[in-house]
């Protein structure tokens, strides 16, 4: 019994000290190492899941197809465009890559086509409107004729906002695989297809506009 006593003491000092540091714990659990209180929420009240981001409002869709664009045929999966030749004005060889990173609306013509003598009038005005460092009407003539020939029509049409692209070979016909005059493709930055629309249109049309500017600011 004479043992007993001093262990019993130094038992509930012991239990004393653990005591105080529990307290010591817990407080600085709820106020945070500053003193600020920073108590957790219950799990119930955590902020819910972020939810995926739905798809940009400007992707071009079917739905573009309206109005003076109403014959315009949208690639879901975009294949990539032909890798066409051909020559500008200066009889440089040009092909498409030459304006990777760009927006292109490429425009198959011919001097004898009547519906394209029509339609160039509209396509230099969404050039006037859209022509840039990210965008251009490519309007290549398949007139065996010529520069000269190509550059007479665009004279008589009071379309001389357009460069003048030639292939008087017309493969670019076949490769583009144009079922007739005019045809025209648009093409994304990566060189990818977005859609072709074979015959004439307004390419001046608020229609041609908002599917213009769809392309050109929609994301890489």
């Amino acid at each position: 019994m004479i043992g007993t006593a001093p262990l019993s003491g130094s038992l509930k000092v012991l239990s004393v000290l653990l005591g105080v540091v529990a307290c010591v714990g817990v407080i600085y659990l709820v106020s945070g190492p500053k003193g600020n209180p920073q108590i957790a929420p219950p799990a119930e009240m955590e902020a819910p899941a972020q939810e995926a981001p739905s798809p940009a409002a400007n992707t071009i869709t079917r739905a573009v197809a309206k109005g003076a664009m109403s014959a315009f045929v949208v690639k879901p999966e975009r294949p990539g465009a032909a890798e066409i030749q051909f020559f500008d004005g200066e009889g440089k060889p040009r092909s498409l890559a030459d304006w990777r990173g760009q927006v292109v609306l490429l425009n198959l013509w011919a001097s004898w086509c009547g519906p394209c003598r029509t339609e160039m009038p509209s396509l230099a005005a969404l050039q006037r409107r859209f022509g840039s460092k990210d965008f251009e009407v490519v309007a290549i003539s398949v007139d065996r004729g010529g520069a000269k020939v190509a550059a007479q029509f665009l004279e008589e049409t009071q379309s001389r906002l357009l460069r003048l692209y030639v292939d008087a070979s017309g493969k670019a016909i076949e490769n583009v695989r144009a079922l007739g005059l005019p045809a025209t493709v648009l093409i994304d930055r990566q060189g990818r297809e977005i859609g072709r629309l074979l015959g004439p249109a307004d390419w001046s049309s608020a229609e041609a506009f908002q599917l213009i500017n769809l392309a050109v600011n929609e994301a890489s």
